[in-house]
């Protein structure tokens, strides 16, 4: 399994879940197909910057750590750098093709930017569709990606 993938679907499920210990990501990561190992899921803790912040209950739950800036981490530049594997335009639509599981992450990213000019994105399994307010504005989205690659 493909770390960077790996690594986006862990951010996905914290992000979407209360998980308070690596076991509990651990089954989180079974039952979406990925089985790994209490090492790899330390490792990977490490390399995302995860935190403990309060959860429900007086629980504490993984999270993903706070971005003062434009939200985006050099973590996230590089999943997005990993993942894309084309960028192409229609009019004032951008279609990110990625790696499979992808998506959401390099969505996520585009999202995290906070351009102006962006007024959407939606993200399958291997493709993000951006839609733009216009058709310069997608060129100008598109060299903001760029950039980051």
């Amino acid at each position: 399994m493909n770390r960077n993938i790996r690594q986006s679907k862990i951010l996905d499920l914290i992000e979407k879940n209360e998980i308070e210990t690596q076991e509990d990501l651990g089954a989180h990561l079974q039952r979406v197909g990925l089985v790994v190992t209490q090492a790899t899921i330390s490792r990977d803790i490490k390399e995302l910057g995860l935190v403990k912040t309060a959860g429900k209950d007086k629980k504490y739950k993984y999270s993903a750590p706070v971005q003062h800036d434009s939200g985006v981490s050099g973590k996230m530049i590089n999943l997005f750098r990993a993942a894309l594997i084309n960028m192409d335009s229609a009019g004032n639509i951008i279609v990110l093709k990625t790696l499979i599981g992808s998506a959401n992450a390099a969505g996520n990213l585009v999202d995290k930017l906070g351009v102006a000019d962006v007024l959407g994105c939606v993200a399958g399994d291997d493709t993000v569709i951006v839609v733009t307010r216009g058709e310069a504005a997608a060129g100008k989205v598109m060299s903001r990606l760029r950039e980051l690659l």
